[in-house]
């Protein structure tokens, strides 16, 4: 991680354990943050949670069931990324990443970005909560 990336993330950390101690949700975390980073809904909310990409990871292969072959840092950074450059994230990637933020899927996505997903994808992220 960069210099600047680890700040901003010592940054959201801070932030954060500081409005969850005052009641907010990851997800109003998350829009708070987006005030003064911009950076897409998917990493806003990693930030929000205050997980490095290392501990992201970690916790998803936990979840999954599986090793470092599910996922790895850099297609996580892709993810985050989507669709400025990187990859589009599956449904199941983004169910996961929901339950280690501890929200619904539909909210790591911007209106636009979920709009890049066939219809029915649209709607199980919707209902996916």
């Amino acid at each position: 991680m960069s210099g600047t990336g680890y700040q901003t993330l010592l940054d959201c950390r801070r932030r954060s354990r500081y409005l969850r101690r005052h009641g907010f949700t990851t997800d109003q975390i998350a829009l708070i943050l987006a005030l003064d980073h911009p950076a897409t809904p998917l990493r806003l909310h990693r930030y929000a949670a205050g997980l490095t990409a290392a501990q992201t990871i970690e916790a998803f292969h936990r979840l999954a069931g599986t090793t470092g072959a599910g996922l790895r840092e850099s297609r996580l950074y892709d993810y985050e990324n989507w669709p400025q450059a990187g990859r589009r994230p599956s449904i199941s990637t983004l169910r996961l990443l929901a339950r280690i933020y501890d929200t619904q899927p539909v909210k790591l996505l911007t209106a636009e970005t979920l709009a890049a997903y066939p219809a029915r994808d649209q709607r199980a992220l919707r209902e996916n909560g």
